[in-house]
């Protein structure tokens, strides 16, 4: 069906391009009674403003941008980045904006990406997640001019604004109920080296893990997936000796992970605990649940999103802190087995 222009608006309502217009935009030079009728007629016939008209007049396209690194199929089944997504949207709903998701294949792809959305006036603004180790990506944006926030961090030498989370103290938390259940042996399979919240995690993992004196932890890496969480967790069970604890650093890599040591043939909690990163549905589905690190990521979201807004705005808001995490313990922590 054929989008309705304001040429079919006017010869509806019996009247000029430019009458139509004046009425459409609340401008002085029709009568109340010709702005009246073009309105209705222009409901009735479905007309929406173009965002790209829109966008030249005024500078505005009412759309914000988030590219994303990681393969589409991720993407899709990660709680996380759904419940992230959702948090956006539901800040742009209120003020009637758009996300436009990009997913991207590596820093040149996403920065090439930017360059065209701010020539295109496609967006006002753009969200950066999944900050790396020297991340490029911010030095660009302000050499382009194009506003932003760093969802990550936190980022001193970034010139946007940033909102943030204490991965750090999270994983010291975690793996301080594990050691106080009496485990010795921790693994965490983390993900991509390369992510700095995975290197942030990694240093406090080793931190907390010489502070409470604990014989022997690991950590392997792997890239979010199920399969990559099945692998780890296969590889560090047939290892002697094996941990008697596993660390996730996210909820699919766990369930996989789950799943995995009980074809294996070990029971959770007794001969093995289980602790994923980010509470989601699927962390209570299985059986046992698991016990996992619960935040509130669609928040971490919607905040990262009003942030943004505010400084399209022309604000000049400041760094936010991320709601505080909690742990929730749950059936797949327990004792570790009894020593031979």
């Amino acid at each position: 069906m054929r989008r309705p222009t304001i040429a079919d608006i006017a010869q509806a309502a019996g009247v000029s391009k430019g009458s139509v217009s004046y009425a459409l935009n609340g401008r002085p030079g029709v009568s109340e009674a010709t702005r009246v009728r073009v309105l209705s007629i222009a409901e009735e016939l479905g007309w929406a403003p173009s965002t790209a008209a829109r966008a030249l007049s005024d500078g505005r396209a009412d759309a914000i941008g988030l590219v994303v690194d990681r393969p589409a199929r991720t993407i899709g089944l990660e709680p996380f980045f759904m419940e992230l997504m959702s948090g956006v949207q539901t800040a742009l709903s209120e003020i009637s904006t758009s996300l436009l998701l990009q997913v991207a294949a590596g820093q040149e792809h996403e920065i090439r990406t930017y360059r065209q959305w701010h020539a295109q006036r496609r967006v006002d603004g753009v969200l950066v997640v999944d900050l790396l180790s020297g991340d490029r990506r911010p030095a660009a944006l302000a050499e382009i001019g194009l506003p932003a926030v760093v969802v990550g961090g936190p980022l001193p030498d970034a010139a946007q604004p940033f909102v943030w989370s204490d991965d750090a103290a999270w994983t010291a938390m975690a793996l301080r109920h594990l050691a106080d259940l009496g485990h010795r042996r921790v693994a965490r399979v983390a993900g991509p080296p390369a992510l700095l919240h995975t290197s942030r995690r990694t240093r406090a993992f080793e931190e907390a893990a010489a502070e409470l004196g604990l014989e022997r932890h690991t950590v392997v890496h792997a890239d979010y997936t199920d399969e990559a969480g099945a692998d780890a967790t296969r590889r560090l069970l047939s290892g002697v000796p094996r941990p008697t604890a596993l660390m996730f650093d996210n909820d699919l890599m766990a369930v996989a992970g789950l799943s995995v040591a009980q074809e294996m043939g070990f029971a959770l909690p007794a001969d093995l605990s289980v602790v994923a990163w980010d509470d989601s549905p699927l962390c209570r589905m299985t059986r046992p649940p698991l016990t996992a690190i619960g935040r509130d990521v669609k928040g971490y979201g919607e905040q990262a999103a009003r942030v943004l807004l505010e400084l399209v705005a022309g604000g000049a808001p400041g760094n936010r802190r991320g709601a505080e995490a909690r742990l929730v313990p749950r059936a797949s922590t327990g004792r570790p087995p009894a020593e031979p």
